[in-house]
């Protein structure tokens, strides 16, 4: 299987990553910092390939993705990790941007790039790692759950698009809770699962083509408590 993995040198990505280059899959994979991408490859020089690119410089991101497909020929599977949130309480508007920049603006450049290639090549699986954090505003993190409640809504609509256009295109949302990667931040953390489960339940969804997973399977029951809890208790909490 020809893989590309989009935020590969960190957390979610570099686990999949990790489980996903053995012996039958070739890997493409752009992060931002090519020191890790070359150590990286050479964990496994004889299947990887790299590129490095930031998700919110347009035509660098493009460059990245095109010169990973000109290796591979053509792509089964791509897994969009690249993401960042801060906590911003006090809503300062500098904290906010990063979230913006990256989640949407260069997410939904990467993710309308990658949908494109699978049209040309008439299949494709498109996964985007997302987050449970996009159920409901956090006021702790404005930006991050309202961009990740936009990156939901994007790959579901993706779906539907798929699904009209005759189903040749698989698309999954990955939902994990909290996860014990940089990415979880703040004090009093709740149910932080360790990174290696989470990446196996990922590739297990991906196997099985879910439309969607919540990762770790506990936060699926967390998550519809929190999408149907009236606001007057949510704001409770």
């Amino acid at each position: 299987m020809n893989i590309i993995i989009i935020g590969a040198t960190s957390g979610i990505g570099r686990a999949l990553f990790e489980k996903y280059a053995v012996d039958g899959n070739c890997i493409g994979i752009v992060g931002r910092r090519a020191n890790l991408l070359d150590e990286q490859y050479k964990q496994h020089p004889d299947n990887t390939f790299t590129s490095t690119a930031d998700i919110t410089k347009q035509e660098e991101i493009e460059q990245a993705i095109h010169t990973l497909c000109a290796k591979l020929k053509h792509i089964d599977l791509a897994i969009v990790c690249s993401g960042t949130g801060d906590l911003n309480p006090s809503l300062d508007y500098a904290l906010e941007c990063p979230a913006i920049d990256t989640n949407v603006k260069g997410w939904t450049f990467v993710i309308d790039t990658l949908y494109h290639i699978f049209e040309q090549q008439g299949f494709g699986h498109l996964v985007a790692i997302t987050s449970i954090g996009g159920l409901r505003g956090e006021p702790m993190a404005p930006a991050y759950s309202a961009t990740k409640a936009y990156q939901i809504n994007y790959m579901e609509a993706l779906r539907k698009k798929a699904f009209k256009s005759g189903g040749h295109i698989t698309v999954t949302d990955i939902r994990p809770g909290l996860v014990d990667t940089a990415m979880a931040k703040g004090d009093g953390l709740f149910w932080v699962m360790p990174v290696n489960k989470v990446a196996n339940q990922i590739i297990s969804a991906i196997r099985k083509k879910k439309n969607k997973a919540y990762v770790t399977k506990r936060w699926h029951f967390l998550a519809i408590i929190n999408k149907n809890l009236p606001f007057h208790l949510y704001r409770l909490l």
